[in-house]
């Protein structure tokens, strides 16, 4: 081996206090005014880290957030940092934040953002560099203007980013698959407007190294940061909406139990880790969204972020869907006869049996969330739901020996009233719904009463994927790779819940690179291209090696084009007269249970003419309106014609 390439790559300095032994006391170091010369030497200012790591933003109705996320600091640094525009070639300080000592972050929130043109920005932080001397440290971007005369908005999304698998640390130069360059180059070319990470934005023990819970807090902005350098490129000029999942708060799962301390282990119910902690994953990742919806901390003081965001004409729910849940320990569930309280696997054990009364899946607070939203259509002509996972089990085999497990309890299938729940809130607003986690993408339409009747899912592919999964009801064990017609159609889920497959990246395919230990367990994202003008979702799913631009690529079964309101599919006991609007443009329906006073569902639609659909015999309101300027009518008493030409007129 030739002599230099013994040296090829980064040089470090670093100052270890040394060893500490019961005779030895650690020595300190210190390194001043070195330097490195020679012909093989090349200096890149441009890669340097820190002490700015990344920065996240959020624009919705005209406010935008910042997230700076800075290194580690000593805590007597200046805490003051300034967020500048550019403003006639003038840079203009438009707000100032405290870097916060625990989570290394500031946070910026500025109303009255002008979201009609693009702004370059920069986060500026003054540090002493000598005694008598300061230096500015800068990171920038693009705040885009908000794209609400364009006719389509991207989405990239985004799981389980691991950035090696478990075990073999040492082989650094065949296992790191960070930095992921070669995935954002590939997300980039699809243009996204919208980034979103459903969680698992580092793995406790695989990123890269074991977890160390004495320093927790530490260790985890440690891992943290790592997936800042990954992805700063894109989320200094992309809207991100990121939020954490099990291993991003040290968990192997997340049953939240809304926030108390778990009495044991993660499965029995709420977070293993300190309030403080929990709330540092949370600043780092989330307190750049749109302010929460109800702010009201959960117990021990824990923060509730779960919001809504409005861009580009499309108004999205960003769920926080474990944060409630009820663990599956110490509450009474029968004996799961694997020796893990989340797995069943007695092919004679009825599942409907698991679905106790008091278990909680979104908390009351969730759900009262996503009925408002449902009903708000300010600013917006299509809905999406963001979360951490999907609402059902769809995995059947699980690990690297592919083990058959009947029914996972920490995926959104269970508890299944709880389950049924959420996705009544969901197709009240037509919405799709964006969700990871579970490293197996699915393509799904939802099922409450009868099968299709509910939304239709994307769970998109692992970044990495250190644990697959598979979607394979017929097979047991040894798991063999099933064709598509041997898994799609109407099907129940491990826990009885109607789902209709249409695709799943199953594992076990030579997926033909050169890096089979990275693709062959099927990593890659999803995109979603909202069409506004056609009131549909164009949805894909992409392997990590694929070529952007050649969609014959994706994975099998994707992509696919979804109605808007095939989101809400249920077939309709009847229908109300035919409403005919004069003097509003694409106008939102409100239809309203008289009897109940429930929002049956609310939807902007595109045109004059609409015929509202009802799901029961009886009395209902019909509200037209426009939000954006707040025309509003209601007609009252109005009930299900026989005659498919009946009409009823609203002139604004």
């Amino acid at each position: 081996v030739d002599d230099a390439e013994r040296v090829l790559g980064n040089v470090a300095v670093v100052s270890h206090p040394g060893t500490k032994g019961p005779r030895l006391e650690p020595a300190l170091y210190a390194f001043d005014d070195w330097a490195i010369t020679g012909e093989g030497v090349a200096h890149h200012p441009g890669q340097t880290f820190g002490p700015i790591a990344c920065a996240q933003h959020t624009l919705s109705r005209g406010v935008l957030k910042m997230t700076a996320q800075f290194l580690p600091m000593d805590d007597n640094a200046p805490r003051g940092v300034d967020l500048q525009v550019n403003q006639g070639g003038q840079w203009v300080t438009v707000d100032t934040a405290e870097r916060d000592t625990l989570s290394w972050t500031a946070g910026f929130r500025v109303p009255d953002w002008d979201d009609t043109v693009d702004q370059d920005y920069r986060v500026r932080y003054t540090m002493p560099v000598s005694a008598d001397a300061t230096h500015d440290y800068t990171w920038s971007g693009t705040i885009r203007r908000d794209p609400v005369d364009e006719d389509e908005l991207t989405v990239a999304a985004f799981t389980g980013n691991i950035n090696m698998p478990w075990g073999n640390r040492r082989n650094w130069k065949n296992i790191t698959f960070f930095p992921h360059h070669d995935l954002v180059e590939r997300v980039v070319q699809h243009d996204p407007d919208v980034l979103f990470f459903s969680g698992d934005q580092l793995y406790e023990g695989g990123s890269p190294s074991f977890a160390d819970r004495a320093h927790v807090e530490i260790d985890y902005l440690y891992k943290w940061l790592l997936w800042c350098w990954a992805y700063r490129d894109i989320t200094a000029d992309i809207p991100t909406v990121t939020i954490p999942d099990d291993h991003d708060v040290y968990q192997g799962n997340v049953w939240g139990a809304g926030g108390r301390a778990a009495p044991g282990r993660d499965n029995t119910g709420g977070y293993i880790h300190s309030a403080q902690f929990v709330n540092v994953v949370h600043r780092t990742q989330t307190s750049h969204l749109p302010d929460p919806y109800d702010p009201t901390p959960i117990d021990r003081g824990i923060t509730a972020y779960y919001t809504d965001m409005v861009y580009g004409r499309v108004s999205f729910a960003v769920v926080a869907d474990r944060m409630f849940k009820s663990g599956c320990a110490g509450n009474g569930l029968p004996p799961s006869g694997t020796g893990r309280p989340d797995h069943y696997n007695n092919k004679d054990f009825d599942t409907a049996d698991l679905d106790l009364p008091g278990l909680v899946l979104l908390g009351e607070r969730q759900l009262s969330f996503l009925n408002h939203w449902a009903g708000d259509w300010e600013g917006a002509d299509m809905k999406v739901a963001l979360s951490q996972t999907i609402f059902a089990n769809m995995a059947t085999h699980h690990g690297g020996g592919m083990s058959y497990v009947i029914a996972d309890l920490d995926s959104n299938g269970w508890p299944q009233t709880g389950r049924n729940n959420a996705l009544r809130e969901l197709r009240r607003a037509f919405a799709l719904h964006i969700a990871g986690d579970q490293h197996l993408a699915t393509l799904v339409h939802h099922g409450i009463d009868s099968h299709e009747d509910a939304v239709w899912s994307l769970c998109v592919p692992s970044v990495a994927n250190a644990y697959p999964r598979a979607w394979a009801p017929e097979v047991r064990e040894p798991y063999a790779v099933p064709s598509n017609e041997a898994f799609m159609g109407h099907r129940q889920d491990g826990f009885k819940n109607l789902v209709t497959v249409y695709a799943a990246s199953n594992p076990g395919r030579d997926m033909g690179t050169d890096w089979p230990l990275l693709h062959d367990n099927m990593p890659g994202y999803g995109i979603v291209v909202i069409k506004k003008d056609d009131r549909a979702y164009d949805v894909q799913c992409w392997p990590r090696s694929a070529d952007p631009s050649d969609p014959s690529q994706q994975y099998e079964g994707w992509p696919r084009l979804i109605e808007q309101q095939d989101n809400y599919a249920k077939e309709p006991a009847g229908y109300l007269p035919t409403v005919v609007v004069d003097g509003l443009d694409d106008p939102v329906i409100h239809v309203i249970n008289e009897r109940t006073g429930e929002l049956v569902y609310a939807l902007r639609i595109k045109g004059d003419t609409f015929r509202p659909a009802v799901f029961e015999d009886g009395t209902y309101s019909v509200i037209v309106s426009q939000p954006d300027t707040g025309a509003r009518q209601t007609l009252r008493g109005q009930t299900v014609s026989e005659d498919v030409d009946a009409t009823v007129e609203v002139a604004f």
